[in-house]
């Protein structure tokens, strides 16, 4: 296991303000990570401290085994594209990608053109006058062009329909199939990138609130549906966060590992056992108190 970026005990504070509180994480090599939260969490100060465009409160971070300051070295293996990437006025759309290829060492001007044809980029357009969209369409294709072995999407493809971001979503897993690196997804569309993750990181709060693996999170929540009573017997003593009553019906949200007893229980009950999308697990765990999710899936 090599691990391309460490964050210990990082904290931003602005004034009274906490914006990040002692998160830590680490970044392995050849996967792709979700970084989710709400607006306002904490997510793209973080990733500003990360890629050294801002300078911490308390904490440290490490790229590549080194500090990232001032280091050209260990930056020129950084891509990060923001939705709110900025490009000098009188550039065109070809000038923002030559430019991308003096910076990136592993940048693949071939692929970098099929995705301006795929997205119908016009390439002696100026940047100025480019929709949002196009604009959106410009920031991923240097994100997935770049080959960057640590590579950042902060929200970029928000500009994107429906069909584009669909045909981003499919681009990063085919290149990312043939070309493994480092990346990292910071989105609320968590439903649309739910096939994409392999590891959740979720920041609450400017707390990390979950650092886990994508398959592990989809058994430490479930949902038990059937008859009022019944539901209520076997729920009885468990982490019950949420319910859902519909006439002498009843569905219950419980916080914590489905354990195969359960499961038999359910099944003589006649009770159905439907498992939580993540995406309803992450809402879910924004409402909590960290302590009682922690409390709860550690039962």
């Amino acid at each position: 296991m090599t691990i391309i970026a460490e964050v210990n005990q990082l904290s931003k504070n602005y004034k009274q303000v906490k914006a990040v509180d002692s998160v830590s994480f680490k970044l392995e090599e050849g996967k792709i990570y979700g970084l989710l939260g709400r607006n306002g969490a904490g997510k793209t100060t973080i990733m500003q401290m990360l890629t050294a465009q801002m300078f911490p409160t308390s904490g440290g971070v490490k790229l590549f085994g080194e500090h990232p300051y001032e280091n050209n070295k260990v930056l020129s293996q950084v891509c990060f594209i923001k939705e709110s990437q900025k490009y000098p006025d009188y550039f065109n759309v070809a000038d923002v990608l030559d430019v991308a290829a003096s910076f990136f060492e592993n940048w693949d001007a071939k692929y970098a053109d099929q995705l301006v044809e795929l997205f119908r980029l016009p390439r002696k357009r100026a940047i100025k006058k480019l929709s949002r969209g196009m604009l959106s369409s410009v920031g991923v294709i240097i994100g997935l062009a770049s080959r960057a072995p640590l590579t950042i999407f902060d929200e970029p493809y928000l500009g994107l329909d429906a069909v584009a971001r669909s045909m981003f979503y499919d681009e990063l897993l085919h290149d990312y199939s043939q070309n493994p690196r480092t990346i990292v997804l910071s989105t609320h569309l968590i439903d649309e990138v739910n096939r994409l993750l392999e590891h959740v990181i979720l920041i609450d709060q400017g707390r990390l609130l979950l650092d886990d693996d994508t398959e592990s999170l989809r058994n430490k929540a479930f949902k038990v549906a059937g008859v009022k009573d019944k539901v209520e017997q076997f729920v009885e003593g468990l982490n019950v966060v949420n319910n859902e009553p519909f006439g002498g019906l009843i569905t219950a949200t419980v916080l914590q590992p489905l354990l195969p007893k359960m499961r038999q229980l359910a099944a003589e009950q006649s009770l159905e056992i439907v498992p939580l999308s993540l995406q309803d697990l992450i809402i879910l765990l924004t409402k909590q108190n960290p302590d009682s999710y922690k409390e709860g899936v550690s039962s």
